[in-house]
Parts: C-alpha cells; structure tokens; sequence
C-alpha cells in the first residue's frame, strides 16, 4: 500500500513566498498524503536548476518574485515535464489568463481556498489547466496573444524585424504589427524599454 501510494505522490518544488504564505502552504502541503514537497522556500534564480535537477511534477511560483511575466514562458519551454502553479496578490482575470496563455497550469490568487490549491496541483501534475474565469475586466493589462509571444521572444533577444519575419515566417509589416500591440500591452514605448522588462 505505501509502496503505491509513494508512486502517485505528487511532486512539487516551492520557490521563496512571504513568510506567512509560505508557512500555510508547508503546512498544507506537508498534510496531504499524496504530495511531496521535494525542495523549498527557493529562490527564483535558483529555480532553474532546481527544476532541471529534481525534476518535479509541480512547481509553485510567487508572481511577486518573477522578474517579468514572460518569464514563466521562458520555464514552461525549458522544462516541460514540470507544470507552473502561479500564486499572485488578487490577480486580475487579464493576469490569470496572461499566465495561462505563457504557459501555467493556473494563476490563483493567495487568497485561494485550500482545497482549490490542493486541485489545482492534483490538475496541474496529470497536465491540465485551471483557466481563468471568463470575465469581462478592462482595468487590468490586456493579454498576448500566442502570435505576440512568440514575437516578443524575438524582440528581447534584439533580433531585427526582418530576422523576425523569417524566422516565424511572415511579413516584416506583420512582425511590425505586432511588435506595436506588444508595446501597447505592455506598456512599453521602445525595444530598449521592453528588453529592460524585468531586468
């Protein structure tokens, strides 16, 4: 029986929360049987290899502590084995479903209810997602498209529009376009302003 039970175990590294957040989720996580917390109260640059040396199924993020929020693209591409649980400050549906769209299993709020944090990950280790829900919230940052993030991984390692284009395989005026939306969204007037994101 133990025997099965440690093979369904979920595995799941936390990154650095604040201390409160941090101590409740422990305490929830170390109470449920069927996860197993295999590393904790990491730092985000340590993350990486974390993730690249435990291999776990899930990996729970502090929005607060991302330097950007594509950078949970940038994690979901590198290690695609393990899924991204975002845990934000009231995140708002545009926030919850921009993490979604680069990638996360989910975006929840701190305030979540224990239980929906413990499904959450049970979804988030068989591969499924938690969208955000389907509100109308024009007070928040308006979404990339998946065109718009593929591009906007171009423009912040400086590559030019015409490299671009060919790379994606579109016109230099639709890289153009899009580079403009992304600026746009992200609040952002120049290529220099948007490769600074975060850094």
């Amino acid at each position: 029986m133990e025997a099965r039970q440690a093979q369904a175990s979920v595995t799941v590294v936390l990154v650095r929360f604040e201390d409160l957040v941090a101590r409740g989720l422990r305490s929830l996580l170390d109470e449920e049987a069927t996860i197993d917390v295999v590393a904790a109260d990491l730092e985000p640059e340590a993350l990486p290899d974390a993730l690249a040396e435990l291999r776990p199924m899930v990996a729970l993020l502090n929005y607060g502590s991302l330097r950007t929020p594509f950078e949970v693209q940038e994690l979901c591409d590198a290690f695609p084995a393990t899924q991204l649980l975002v845990l934000a400050s009231r995140p708002t549906p545009a926030e919850a479903a921009q993490m979604v769209a680069f990638g996360a299993a989910a975006c929840l709020s701190k305030e979540t209810q224990a239980r929906d944090v413990l499904t959450a990950i049970h979804l988030a280790s068989r591969g499924l997602q938690v969208l955000p829900p389907r509100r109308p919230d024009t007070s928040g940052p308006a979404v990339l498209t998946p065109r718009e993030s593929d591009v906007l991984v171009h423009l912040r390692a400086g590559r030019a529009n015409a490299q671009i284009a060919a790379e994606l395989h579109v016109s230099i005026e639709t890289v153009r376009s899009h580079a403009r939306s992304i600026y746009r969204k992200l609040g952002v007037r120049t290529r220099r302003e948007l490769q600074g994101l975060g850094r």
